[in-house]
């Protein structure tokens, strides 16, 4: 039985609330896509639900909607069983003990701590959040496995790779190109970095969470929320899709193997459903291995039925992957060379791993282990833990950003959910030990609600936004610290009003600098049926340069730097 919780103590373990997301299309959906993420045409493995004491009644198809919703925009932090994780547990115990009402004003107000105001910001209708409070005081079904047998039923090689070009066959820029997932739309925009041209749109899964690019730079991956993989080749005329595969139900990570001798030779896709990883081909995605992570959490050492890999980061020392297992705390040193004898390295870091990047020399893997308040630092060299550090509330700093603190030498940083503050962090153990792996400066920032930060290693700004902060002007804005000057105030910048967008949620996500580091651009992330735009920043001036305006921008968030993403430069 799961521990009994106070009324206080299970409202504090809501703070964060439902995860992060964007409106679902009123029922419509795109061409291919999957209306339920369970597998190509399994059914949910689950009863309908009944009628319970003091549990509000659905029909089957309002549970089939929540069900839908709550994948949508819930899973990512709560997990599919509703356990926690970046977001706190919404198990039966505790939504029932809330009650119908209070679960309806949270979900439409929302909190500072990073609780989106679904309701309030007309992303959720009222009777939306009247649905999903009830949703959720019901039992969490649970979705069939996905192995080998379901995965080669998806591979697909569109073009073999005999058939592909031996050189790059057209003229764009590469290096200065961006891959922005267009997240309601299961499409991804490549935008040129020079003349900010929509250059393609391609069509991938839903909801990409990340583009990752190959050691050659010639491959792009993108992987949706519905574990959808593809595999781009961006030499084409224009760049296409020659690969795709379904790993999973659900899915937030792929990378591509980066070590020497070992180039583009092997891909990995980690999933959140079911809780595995999979290595496959790195030119075509054909599946050859997959791990599941099910096993004790560090410290407690129980059982979890659901830890999830979260960030995969290639090594740039040894033939491995690093894989983080958010619910069990875990760090997989996973070695490549030899897959039917797969030798892995079992780190303990600390629970509710989730998002990191390398410091600035590519050595340590900084990870946020969010719900636990801390980061971890794992040397690569040295296959182990480094440091962990205690942080501000839920640490969720996308890939973080590198810079010379002016006192204090090289740091990390890290902005948080929870609260303003963010977070630097000491990186340099042999130039500057007494400050390594420590918080030598906190930074207090518009409010929680960050998702991301940001700099380059040719700018002197370090750019925070708060898109789940529920104040419309603070997620409407991002703030901006002087590097050389951290004591002075930052500066507050107007992204939404810059954009001319004036209706829908507008929430201002994701700085990503272009290659010279000289232009930073940012998504106006609204709903579906709204106006969004990409708004680029001259990083110098910190003044308006261009905004991106096109019907084909539905619901901009990531956007990735081919350059950068493939150097890990951030």
């Amino acid at each position: 039985m799961i521990a009994q919780y106070t009324k206080a103590a299970v409202a504090a373990a809501l703070t964060l609330g439902l995860a992060a997301g964007t409106a679902w299309a009123e029922g419509k959906h795109t061409e291919g896509e999957k209306v339920l993420p369970f597998g190509p045409s399994e059914p949910m493995e689950t009863e309908k639900p009944g009628i319970k004491p003091g549990v509000p009644v659905m029909s089957d198809v309002e549970f089939d909607r929540g069900q839908k919703i709550y994948f949508q925009r819930c899973a990512g932090c709560h997990g599919v069983l509703r356990k926690g994780a970046t977001g706190k547990p919404l198990t039966p115990d505790i939504t029932r003990e809330l009650g119908l009402d209070y679960l309806e004003s949270f979900i439409t107000y929302g909190s500072p701590g990073g609780m989106p105001n679904w309701g309030t910001s007309g992303e959720l209708s009222p009777e939306d959040v009247n649905l999903m409070a009830r949703y959720v005081m019901q039992d969490p079904p649970t979705p069939p496995e996905f192995g080998m047998k379901e995965m080669l039923a998806t591979w697909k090689v569109h073009v073999p790779v005999e058939d592909r070009p031996t050189e790059q066959q057209n003229d764009w820029d590469l290096d200065n190109l961006f891959s922005v997932t267009l997240r309601d739309s299961g499409e991804i925009a490549l935008i040129d970095g020079a003349t900010h041209e929509i250059k393609s749109i391609i069509k991938t899964g839903y909801a990409v969470h990340i583009s990752r690019v190959s050691a050659s730079g010639r491959y792009l991956f993108t992987t949706g929320r519905d574990a959808k993989i593809n595999l781009i080749d961006l030499w084409m005329d224009p760049p296409t899709t020659v690969a795709e595969i379904d790993t999973g139900i659900e899915a937030r990570s792929v990378e591509a193997s980066k070590f020497e001798g070992w180039e583009d030779v092997y891909a990995i896709s980690g999933t959140y459903w079911p809780p595995q990883f999979v290595i496959m081909k790195g030119d075509t995605l054909e599946p050859l291995k997959i791990v599941g992570t099910r096993g004790m959490v560090v410290g407690t050492q129980e059982y979890h039925p659901e830890p999830r890999v979260a960030a995969i980061v290639s090594s740039h020392y040894k033939p491995e992957f690093v894989v983080n297992v958010k619910e069990t705390g875990k760090v997989l040193m996973v070695d490549y060379t030899d897959l039917d004898n797969l030798t892995i390295t079992s780190i303990d870091a600390a629970q509710y791993l989730h998002d990191g990047g390398f410091d600035s020399t590519g050595r340590y893997f900084m990870i946020a282990a969010n719900a636990s308040n801390k980061v971890a630092a794992i040397d690569t060299k040295e296959g182990k833990l480094a440091g962990l550090i205690e942080t501000g509330p839920t640490p969720h700093p996308g890939r973080g950003a590198n810079f010379v603190h002016p006192e204090h030498g090289p740091v990390w940083a890290t902005s948080h959910l929870g609260d303003e503050t963010i977070s630097l962090i000491g990186t340099d153990p042999e130039g500057h030990p007494d400050q390594a792996w420590t918080v030598v400066q906190t930074l207090e920032g518009q409010g929680g609600g960050s998702l991301f930060i940001k700099t380059h290693p040719n700018s002197s700004n370090l750019w925070v936004d708060t898109p789940l902060n529920p104040d419309e002007d603070t997620s409407h804005s991002v703030a901006v610290f002087d590097i050389n000057n951290l004591d002075a105030p930052y500066e507050v910048l107007p992204i939404a009003d810059w954009a001319g967008v004036h209706e829908g949620s507008r929430r201002v996500v994701q700085a990503e600098y272009n290659y010279a580091g000289d232009e930073v651009w940012f998504s106006v992330w609204n709903t579906k049926d709204n106006t969004s735009a990409i708004v680029v920043i001259d990083d110098k001036t910190r003044e308006l340069k261009t905004v991106i305006k096109d019907p084909r921008l539905i619901t901009p968030t990531g956007k990735f730097n081919i350059y950068n993403t493939q150097h890990d430069i951030y």
